[in-house]
């Protein structure tokens, strides 16, 4: 059992990527083998809208996206963490989420949210990752929003932090519960299955 820590900030060592590194450490415990990978230096593109993916099932562009995508298939949990920027996750972690319209074989697994931000915004992080997980057919587990700002504060948010490495131990009792989509419904939203099972044409908005 792999449970990947997904780190969407650009800052390195930062008040996500504590929160992850907590989350990580309780999973660690329950029994799993953990990864903590971080978007801070990497090449990721946004998506450029060509739609090509449907016709081959891969992205086009060639960054260190493919290695991301790589890890989130061998995971069988995701734990996704973002500081909150504007109100939303990093724009790495849309580009990550954009760009795997392309990627199947996400279905079944646990997915789980953590966010920071100083205020305002967290729980619009929170919302647009369950989202993504919903639409990718994942089990979600709870979520953890911290309040910091300057590098390293988190560490006052005690609740945070008990909150991450419980939510980290939560994920891995959610994996042995082998939860599972009904057959058929496995690997696409509804709107991809009713597209494909009407052979209704679909253009993208753009």
């Amino acid at each position: 059992m792999k449970v990947l820590g997904l780190c969407g900030s650009p800052r390195k060592g930062g008040n996500t990527e504590i929160l992850l590194n907590e989350a990580l450490a309780g999973a660690k415990e329950a029994g799993a083998a953990v990864e903590l990978i971080s978007v801070a230096g990497k090449d990721l593109q946004p998506c450029d809208g060509c739609w090509s993916c449907s016709n081959t099932g891969k992205c086009h562009i060639k960054d260190d996206m493919q290695d991301i995508f790589d890890k989130m298939l061998e995971a069988d949990g995701i734990i996704i963490g973002s500081p909150a920027y504007f109100m939303k996750p990093t724009a790495q972690i849309m580009a990550i989420l954009n760009r795997s319209v392309s990627l199947s074989g996400l279905h079944n697994k646990v997915g789980a949210p953590i966010a920071v931000c100083s205020r305002q915004g967290g729980w619009d992080v929170i919302s647009t990752l369950y989202l993504w997980f919903i639409y990718k057919h994942m089990f979600c587990a709870d979520n953890v929003l911290g309040l910091a700002m300057d590098k390293g504060n988190i560490r006052n948010d005690e609740r945070a932090i008990k909150g991450a490495w419980e939510l980290g131990k939560e994920v891995v009792a959610l994996i042995n519960q082998k939860f599972r989509w009904p057959k058929g419904y496995e690997s696409s939203s509804v709107f991809a299955q009713v597209v494909e099972k009407y052979g209704l044409k679909y253009t993208p908005y753009g």
